[in-house]
């Protein structure tokens, strides 16, 4: 084996940036231009230390030619590379065996430090079975945020362990747990879901644990819970932080006797489902008021999957906006509609106190409500335009975005970058200030601080007549 690192990607442009960041490191390297140039390299005899590998190219793909190499070289670490920043695509790779799983565009630095990571433990991953092919949820994210989220599915997706996950309500929690499920062990068998904070406190032993007939008034037949209901599979508790606290001491039990009585039961069931806990409360602050039970959290907390509220991860929102427009306009039977670029921005600027859910909502009311197909910020409904902006984003000068864009554009070799840019920046600045001034050239004019014939001639060259169409002169 050398300590060679192979690149394989059908794009030239990622091949050159990693080979000159390679290349400067001093760590040697080859390049393939697809899968089977590489495999053709495996089967005469030459062996890398580690394989950075794109994974949608012509031909063979790298999730196949992952699935080839780890065959033969199992110990081989596989970094996939993928611009399509989906859940399926993490679990994908890292069912089959993925090292790590870099999305595009990548940081050079932070691909680089995976290398060397890789590179030095040369760690010996395991076989793992073909990826589940049911249908993928609704879990769509580009956000780093959420790429942790898709990485921890991957990683557990062997894993019988509890897990609890955080996060506020509307974030998708339930969609997480159900994902953890398809993804794992034991897919083939039920998952049960069961919200703690929607059954009255009276029935939530019975709807739990189940009931024996004649346990008490109105039982009038056996009846299993929800635990019998998850046999084998998955039993996920959302809002486990309204759990009563002498249902908690049940619970507990529970998990560490593996064992349970029905309501009114003399006989002892076994308790064979995974359970999957969430909240969106702070459960140490809990524990620490004496609200939640500590050994209880200690059981439920083996690992923890944080999901990010909606204002944490801006980026994503009019991704999704547009899945949600269109499923919509499928349930709705009607022509999707589709945001304007002026209200995609906007849109990111709330604070979603309702997080995903909220988001899910609006998008129904504007398949139902908007006037046009295309949604112009003023379509909005009123209650969501006097919403405050959210203030948790992290602040960051817009001058080191800017840098930043910049060096990735120059890291990728793009010509006449002076000339894009400036064009972009204009035409920002123009729609921005048309926008604001509802289409009235002359007080966009003055806010930029051009004359009239300036701004009139930059929006003929930019082609952005149609956004002062209707508005005055």
């Amino acid at each position: 084996m050398t300590h060679t690192v192979w690149i394989v990607d059908d794009d030239r442009s990622i091949r050159w940036v990693l080979e000159k960041v390679l290349g400067r490191e001093e760590i040697p390297y080859t390049s393939f231009s697809s899968a089977t140039e590489a495999l053709h390299a495996l089967e005469s005899g030459e062996l890398p230390a580690t394989i950075v590998s794109d994974i949608r190219m012509q031909g063979l793909s790298g999730l196949d030619f992952l699935d080839r190499v780890k065959q033969d070289h199992p110990d081989i670490p596989i970094i996939i590379m993928t611009a399509y920043s989906d859940l399926e695509s993490a679990v994908s790779a890292f069912q089959g065996g993925a090292y790590e799983y870099l999305p595009k565009p990548f940081d050079v630095e932070q691909a680089l430090t995976l290398v060397r990571r890789a590179l030095s433990e040369r760690s010996s991953l395991t076989e793992a079975p073909v990826a589940n092919t049911a249908p993928p949820l609704d879990i769509l994210g580009q956000a780093p945020a959420m790429q942790a989220v898709f990485r921890a599915i991957g990683r557990l997706a062997h894993s019988h362990a509890s897990v609890l996950i955080t996060g506020e309500s509307g974030s998708g929690k339930e969609l997480v747990a159900r994902a953890l499920h398809r993804h794992g062990p034991r897919a083939g068998m039920p998952f049960v879901a069961l919200n703690t904070a929607a059954i009255p406190r009276d029935l939530l032993e019975s709807e739990l644990f189940g009931h024996e007939k004649g346990a008490f008034t109105g039982a009038t037949q056996q009846r299993p819970g929800r635990f019998e209901q998850a046999e084998g599979g998955t039993l996920f508790l959302d809002e486990i932080g309204d759990m009563p606290l002498e249902l908690q001491t049940r619970l507990l039990r529970v998990l560490s006797d593996g064992h349970y009585y029905r309501v009114g039961g003399q006989t002892p069931q076994i308790a064979r489902a995974r359970i999957i806990a969430a909240t969106h409360q702070n459960l140490e602050r809990q524990v620490d008021e004496g609200s939640f039970r500590e050994d209880l959290f200690h059981r439920l907390n083996v690992i923890r999957i944080r999901l990010p509220a909606l204002r944490e991860r801006p980026e994503d929102i009019p991704l999704l906006a547009q899945h949600f427009l269109q499923q919509s306009a499928r349930s709705l039977e009607v022509e999707p509609k589709r945001l304007s670029e002026a209200t995609q921005r906007l849109i990111t600027t709330f604070e979603w106190k309702g997080n995903v859910r909220q988001l899910e909502n609006l998008c129904h009311w504007l398949t139902v409500m908007a006037p046009g197909i295309v949604v112009e910020p003023a379509d909005l409904p009123p209650e969501l335009l006097s919403q405050p902006v959210s203030q948790t984003r992290p602040e960051e000068p817009w001058q080191e975005s800017a840098a930043r864009e910049i060096a990735r554009r120059l890291s990728q070799g793009e010509a006449d970058l002076a000339l894009s840019l400036v064009d972009q920046l204009e035409r920002i600045l123009i729609t921005e200030a048309l926008t604001h001034t509802r289409g009235r050239r002359i007080e966009a004019a003055q806010r930029l601080g051009w004359g009239r014939n300036t701004l009139t001639r930059k929006i003929h060259a930019l082609g952005l007549d149609k956004l002062c169409d209707s508005g005055p002169e």
